[in-house]
């Protein structure tokens, strides 16, 4: 090698080594680390709480109400799956059967009627449903974590004496938000409510609104000043029934097909001032709230419902034999059963850590994103491997493998699309470094 040549690789590397991050100049212990990495000091506790407990670890509550739904779905909710799937319309019974349960008032508190649990109760009952149905999971989803949540936490002494108890015993909630050109890009809805002495008129139109066929009242999100933006965003509290208020065939559906999902239309529907919940212009910061809550129920309903399929398919692959032997001894498919697995106890941890911040009051937005994120992207793997391993059979209607693989996909895209959940990790990530 000429001098020149080495003068002139020596100079590129000085200059190369020059705009290298001031991060990586040296092997220093990096300025700033992931928040969520780092460990906190253990809270005070009474006795009758579950201190540095494993995750699986349930108090008594919260373990005799797993165990009470796991029930209920075995008994009154499994005989009927197929047919609501078929039919895409859920049996009353099973709808009474919630309420009869008190399972759609998770968390209200018993003056209201409801049940008075904790949040994490909400994400075990979510889950266990959803090991036998998602559709129905998401009836008591929807109603626990963003319905009811959203009631108790801005509504008015008056709204919650009023709507909280029937919501506990008899009538389903309906979250509309979603409209034909807000979908991932929520707050660029069109509908708008006019002031018109004291009540509201709201025209539009909203779309993909889960539970509308069944629902008694609706929480409407409607501009009510188009030039502040999504800073006009106000929730509206509007009764089934309402004049003008249209709902319109629900969508044949892939999955979840016994969960109603429709349009809805608004022309000239009168709500009173009164039934604005929380204060005007301030939707948005519900909206977000509420699903960033959401989320960790919609992470629930994912890992529940692969979990059930996983644990239809495993006694399966034991007992089918192939080649003289149990398909579930080759080698290739325990890995492929072992990985599975392990991703489900992965999607299960950050579900119930995501949950636990919930309750104990502290940032959740992230691990609830990656919650939703993982779970949703776990229970299609899931759902597909477990088709793949019980074969022919696996791939029919006399099987319910395939109807855990179509009400999968929807995890990826309600409540958040996966990227958007990728958005919000990443910016985290960013602002903690």
């Amino acid at each position: 090698m000429s001098a020149s040549l080495a003068f002139g690789l020596l100079r590129r590397s000085q200059l190369l080594r020059r705009n290298f991050p001031s991060c990586l100049t040296s092997w220093k212990i990096p300025p700033h680390v992931l928040k969520s990495s780092q460990s906190e000091a253990l809270l005070k506790h009474t006795t009758s709480e579950l201190p540095c407990a494993p995750l699986h670890m349930f108090s008594d509550e919260e373990r005799l109400m797993q165990e009470m739904v796991k029930k209920f779905a075995q008994d009154q909710v499994a005989p009927l799956v197929s047919t609501m799937d078929e039919n895409s319309k859920m049996e009353e019974s099973v709808i009474q059967g919630l309420f009869q349960q008190g399972l759609m008032g998770i968390e209200t508190d018993a003056k209201y009627g409801g049940t008075g649990a904790s949040f994490f109760s909400s994400i075990l009952v979510i889950e266990e449903l959803a090991k036998v149905d998602a559709s129905v999971s998401l009836i008591c989803d929807i109603q626990n974590t963003i319905v009811n949540k959203l009631l108790m936490k801005h509504g008015t002494e008056e709204q919650k004496d009023t709507y909280l108890p029937i919501l506990a015993s008899e009538k389903i909630g309906s979250f509309c938000l979603s409209e034909a050109e807000a979908g991932s890009d929520s707050f660029a809805l069109k509908t708008r409510a006019s002031k018109n002495g004291d009540y509201y008129v709201i025209n539009g139109s909203k779309m993909w609104i889960s539970n509308a066929e069944h629902a008694g009242l609706f929480l409407v999100f409607a501009n009510v000043d188009p030039s502040l933006g999504y800073k006009g965003i106000t929730c509206f509290l509007v009764e089934g029934g309402s004049e003008g208020l249209h709902i319109g065939k629900a969508e044949n559906k892939m999955g979840i097909r016994a969960s109603s999902t429709c349009p809805l239309t608004f022309e000239n529907v009168k709500v009173p001032e009164t039934n604005i919940l929380g204060q005007i212009g301030h939707g948005y910061k519900y909206a977000i709230g509420s699903l960033n809550e959401g989320r960790i129920g919609i992470a629930a309903q994912m890992l529940g419902l692969a979990q059930g399929c996983f644990d239809y398919t495993i006694p399966y692959i034991k007992e089918r034999i192939q080649f003289g032997k149990r398909i579930f001894d080759f080698q290739g498919l325990q890995h492929q059963v072992a990985h599975v697995a392990t991703q489900l106890e992965a999607a299960r941890l950050l579900t119930y850590n995501a949950a636990r911040l919930v309750e104990a009051g502290k940032p959740f937005i992230k691990e609830a994103s990656m919650a939703k994120y993982y779970a949703s992207e776990i229970s299609g793997i899931t759902t597909s491997k477990c088709i793949e391993w019980m074969g022919g059979v696996g791939y029919t209607k006399n099987f319910p493998v395939e109807k855990f693989f179509r009400d999968s996909k929807i995890g990826t895209i309600y409540e958040g699309a996966s990227n958007i959940q990728l958005n919000t990790i990443a910016k985290f990530i960013d602002a903690d470094y």
